[in-house]
């Protein structure tokens, strides 16, 4: 029904407490924003030891006591008033947000919505204040700040029908706790709920704090990342493939100290991985970008989980190499040396200054962001890394990254093998031991046993050398003695006729010698042995679907997964053993070379003590 004139409502300023229970609708969704809220206070107070207490999934009560500098008495009141905070103070702070919190609007919308108590004490105070009601009195307890938020929602029992399960609250809780005890392993966390002590963290290094939140196995299968360029650092852990899960609930990125949830990274990483993990997998990690707080705003979304970088597209090629040549260091690579230190240090050290940029140390300039992008398309990743380093005039200290040799080794058997009696400490992979049923190469190694999947690993093999043969302009080529021609629809004639220079560029020389026929007269000399009618196929299918440039840029390692695939050895195939051992040394010289392009294991070690277990030997 349409209101009449005499029916609308004047022009009136709202009352403060109807305005902080609207800003509580974004603030507090749930429970679970409530601890977060509050955590972020803890930390930004320098708190080192944090204690969280739930009662029915935070609903009934949400109680954290911390350590930190506490606030004075007088300050009480503001604490909990609208829009107040000492976190900044004008237009130059909010743009260089170095705090987890800053909007001071968290406490009063809790307090709206809620039977709120807040008691605090400063390390020079005689005893500690508390604010109940809007009324400050003194009160009792040690120096730091408890906050006590007690029936949430009581006065919105609309916004409480909302809410789920007292379980399914405490488990969104629990995850907020968990984000924040990862990135602060400097600082003590216990979770209670109901009375019963849930999780509590001692401080640790950051290696055992990650083991202990996301398990032993991503404890043992993690790389660890300490990678800088200009203002930007990248550092934590990344999980080897075999740690990849069915769920994306395992990934954890930090910016500033801050956890985000951010398509630009999310994407940089699913990238970086893209070579050795199975589509429907996904990766887990914990990670932490660290750069100057101007060139990035966290003033996006009152929740604060949402960021907005000045310069996206460069974080984002910064996140994506820093990743993927972490991942290039497979163990079948590491040339038998020990396994890199993992970094003691906090993923966000609240006493260390962020790094800064200076008038030329930040290049976000149009010229060198085409340099950079000219082969990428949005965000798709850019193959040459060549003009990368041109937008940081800073020196990147981070060691390159191993080289894959490109030994060129397409047959095996031309390869110089190095004889058995060489230790084998110095070769990861072993010496080949015998063929199983055509599939598998068994190798023993100085730990044990190692078995081999020899299509799958030939396939990474080749894949790599295409990759690098085609980064460098060296794909050379194999005429063929005798063309090969077979029928093609005309699409694929047409592919031929307008595309050469790109079937150039691919290793290709095909000619058009009739309406629907056509022929193929050279193929990648690495690709030699392979059908040439096949891979020719392939090419002027994805070439003609997508297009050329689409398939130098954002489809190439797809199809060159496939050209791969198609000259792998196959099963059923008897190698010889100096063919097997060539296979293991080619491996040791490639890059991610622990999973074939589709993310599939190619090799397994049993360990000594894995085969004496298997036959109860020393039991």
């Amino acid at each position: 029904m349409t209101q009449s004139h005499s029916q609308i409502r004047p022009i009136q300023a709202l009352p403060d407490n109807l305005i902080s229970q609207i800003a509580a609708g974004e603030v507090v969704e749930r429970p679970s924003a409530v601890v977060k809220e509050l955590l972020e206070n803890a930390l930004d107070a320098g708190a080192t030891q944090i204690t969280v207490r739930l009662d029915q999934g935070g609903v009934k009560r949400i109680a954290i006591t911390d350590n930190g500098r506490g606030i004075a008495p007088e300050q009480l009141p503001l604490a909990v008033a609208r829009h107040a905070t000492s976190k900044i103070a004008s237009l130059t702070d909010l743009e260089n947000v170095a705090t987890l919190g800053f909007r001071g609007e968290a406490l009063a919308s809790i307090a709206s919505v809620s039977q709120f108590m807040m008691s605090s004490r400063t390390a020079d105070a005689e005893h500690a204040f508390q604010i109940e009601n809007g009324v400050v009195s003194p009160t009792s307890g040690a120096p730091g700040t408890t906050v006590d938020v007690q029936e949430l929602y009581y006065n919105t029992p609309a916004r409480r029908k909302f809410l789920k399960t007292d379980q399914t609250e405490f488990g969104h809780c629990a995850d907020v706790v968990r984000r924040l005890a990862l990135a602060r392993p400097d600082v003590t966390f216990t979770l209670t709920h109901n009375g019963k002590t849930v999780d509590h963290w001692n401080i640790a290094s950051m290696d055992k704090r990650s083991a202990h939140i996301m398990g032993a196995e991503f404890a043992e299968a993690r790389l660890a990342i300490d990678h800088s360029a200009g203002p930007l650092r990248l550092h934590g852990f990344a999980g080897l493939p075999t740690a990849s899960k069915a769920r994306a609930d395992a990934q954890f990125f930090y910016v500033n100290g801050r956890f985000v949830r951010d398509k630009l990274l999310t994407h940089a990483v699913r990238a970086a991985y893209q070579d050795v993990l199975h589509g429907d997998r996904y990766p887990s990690y914990v990670l932490a970008l660290q750069l100057d707080p101007s060139l990035v705003d966290v003033n996006v979304h009152p929740s604060k989980i949402e960021v907005r970088f000045r310069d996206g597209r460069a974080v984002h090629q910064f996140v994506f190499h820093a990743v993927q040549a972490a991942l290039s260091h497979t163990s079948a690579t590491a040339f038998g040396t020990a396994p890199a230190p993992l970094p003691a240090a906090v993923l966000y050290d609240a006493n260390q200054p962020i790094p800064t940029t200076s008038a030329n140390a930040w290049r976000p300039d149009g010229q060198s962001q085409q340099a950079l992008f000219q082969r990428s398309n949005g965000y798709g990743v850019a193959q040459s890394t060549a003009t990368y380093g041109a937008l940081f005039t800073a020196p990147d200290t981070t060691p390159t990254p191993y080289q894959n040799t490109n030994v060129g080794l397409t047959n095996l058997s031309q390869f110089t093998t190095i004889k058995p009696e060489t230790d084998t400490d110095e070769f990861p992979l072993g010496f080949a031991l015998a063929q199983l049923h055509g599939i598998f190469v068994l190798a023993q190694n100085s730990r044990g046993m190692v078995l081999v999947d020899m299509h799958a690993a030939h396939e990474r093999i080749l894949y790599e050398q295409l990759k690098n043969a085609l980064d460098e302009g060296a794909m050379t080529v194999q005429n063929l003695l005798i063309p090969v021609t077979f029928y093609a629809d005309p699409q694929a004639v047409s592919v031929v006729e307008e595309q050469q220079d790109v079937l150039r560029s691919l290793g290709f020389e095909m000619a058009v010698l009739s309406p629907t026929t056509l022929a193929v007269r050279a193929i990648p000399s690495l690709l030699k042995n392979a059908d040439a009618e096949s891979l020719a196929r392939d090419v002027l299918r994805d070439v003609g679907e997508f297009g050329a440039s689409r398939v130098l840029l954002e489809r190439r390692n797809e199809m060159l997964g496939t050209l791969a695939c198609h000259s792998a050895v196959r099963a059923n195939r008897s190698l010889t053993t100096v063919e097997m051992n060539a296979l293991l040394r080619q491996m040791e010289h490639t890059e991610r070379a622990d999973q074939c392009n589709h993310g599939r294991p190619t090799w397994v070690q049993l360990a000594l003590g894995d085969l004496d277990k298997l036959f109860l030997r020393g039991q």
